[in-house]
């Protein structure tokens, strides 16, 4: 059955990584990068203990849900449903994507990491909202998924299935025009932000080069 589509805007989104965010409370960051121009954030912090986890939740729930950006929570589906976040990212080791959308219910966005076609498919089966690929380009910051696509992997990935993609994996305002023109609803990045001097300013970056390519120019 084909998934509800909800309101969404994936185009330029945010993954946290604490371990980036060179000392700075990546609250501040994450208010940054949606000053610039992000349209949505997930929590996903790997080694975060739960209860710091649900907090660090909580007020990154308060600050998109202030700026009307989308919120999803990696893997913790518990967490996401406690913070009331718009939904959970789940990759394929993870909580199976046919019980976490039981789990979370018709009106909440489900993301699925796919490595190809077939697990594409099988995940919008399942009741994907939205598909995130393995990593496109080599990067350290996503290492839990196999060998780097590239851009022919991605081009086949989003003509696979017809629900948005968000591309991922060492994506930064050098390559950001490349990996959109693949065809995706948006690309995810990490340290592109997260690391960044001024985070606001490159959000702003990205957000131009995709808006550019968005137009057609």
């Amino acid at each position: 059955m084909q998934p509800e589509r909800k309101s969404m805007d994936l185009s330029l989104y945010l993954v946290t990584d604490r371990a980036l965010a060179l000392g700075r409370p990546i609250e501040e960051i994450v208010r940054q990068a949606i000053s610039g121009g992000v349209s949505a954030v997930q929590l996903r912090e790997k080694e975060t203990p739960s209860g710091a986890f649900f907090e660090l939740a909580r007020s990154l729930r308060a600050i998109t849900g202030e700026a009307g950006v989308t919120f999803i929570v990696n893997d913790r589906l518990d967490i996401a449903l406690a913070a009331e976040a718009d939904g959970v990212h789940v990759g394929q080791d993870d909580l199976p994507v046919e019980t976490a959308r039981r789990l979370l219910g018709p009106g909440k966005i489900l993301g699925v990491t796919a490595a190809d076609e077939q697990q594409a498919r099988l995940a919008v089966k399942a009741g994907a909202d939205y598909i995130g690929c393995n990593a496109v380009f080599p990067t350290p910051t996503k290492t839990d998924t196999g060998p780097a696509i590239g851009l022919e992997g991605l081009r086949r990935l989003v003509e696979s299935v017809d629900i948005p993609v968000v591309a991922i994996g060492g994506i930064n305002a050098d390559n950001a025009g490349e990996v959109m023109a693949a065809g995706v609803a948006g690309i995810a990045v990490v340290s592109a932000i997260v690391s960044a001097e001024e985070p606001q300013k490159a959000a702003g970056e990205l957000r131009e080069i995709i808006e550019r390519e968005k137009s057609g120019g």
